[in-house]
């Protein structure tokens, strides 16, 4: 008989909170047992290892991170959207840290996985429509987007533009979106 209280759910959500205290990569089965005052052994009848629950809070993490930028992007288009897009992305890695380093985690190619990483490479997808662009470009345009944000959210967690001329990372952001929304309409033909 599986522990009580222990459900798969409740790992997950209590590992995603472990994630942003202590981050992602610190997130471990005995850790997540500990913290429940159990042997780590008691959770392996609900995950089947570190992966196994690393993916679980990815999974659930781009899904809470879908949402945000779900609400944010409603019944905007074109640039409006893009910068509400932005700024949800940003927004939730500076709340959930760990959560949202746990969105880069390589997921396996299992269906019920794959469907809430889709989700949330549709809504990317979502914002680029009024920009008009075929294929391949949107896929390169979605790249651009991710790494984009990826990049000036990690450096700037890291303390990274400490090093720069006196700018605010604010008015960077800013500057960034007004250069991604320029080069998505003015995308280069082939």
């Amino acid at each position: 008989m599986a522990r009580a209280g222990l459900t798969v759910a409740r790992l997950t959500e209590a590992a995603a909170d472990m994630a942003d205290d202590v981050g992602f990569e610190n997130v471990t089965v005995l850790a997540l047992a500990r913290s429940f005052g159990v042997k780590d052994a008691s959770l392996y009848s609900h995950i089947k290892n570190l992966r196994d629950l690393r993916q679980r809070v990815a999974v659930a993490s781009l899904s809470e991170l879908a949402d945000c930028v779900s609400d944010a992007v409603a019944g905007r288009a074109g640039k409006d959207a893009l910068v509400a897009f932005a700024g949800a992305y940003r927004d939730y890695a500076r709340e959930h840290p760990g959560r949202y380093a746990s969105t880069q985690f390589e997921l396996d190619s299992d269906a019920v996985l794959a469907s809430d990483a889709r989700r949330h490479s549709q809504m990317s997808r979502a914002i680029l429509r009024a920009y008009r662009l075929p294929e391949p470009d949107e896929t390169d345009a979605v790249r651009l987007l991710g790494s984009t944000f990826h990049g000036f959210i990690a450096l700037e967690a890291s303390g990274g533009f400490s090093h720069s001329p006196p700018r605010e990372s604010e008015q960077s952001w800013q500057r960034v979106l007004d250069v991604l929304h320029h080069a998505l309409e003015n995308w280069p033909s082939h």
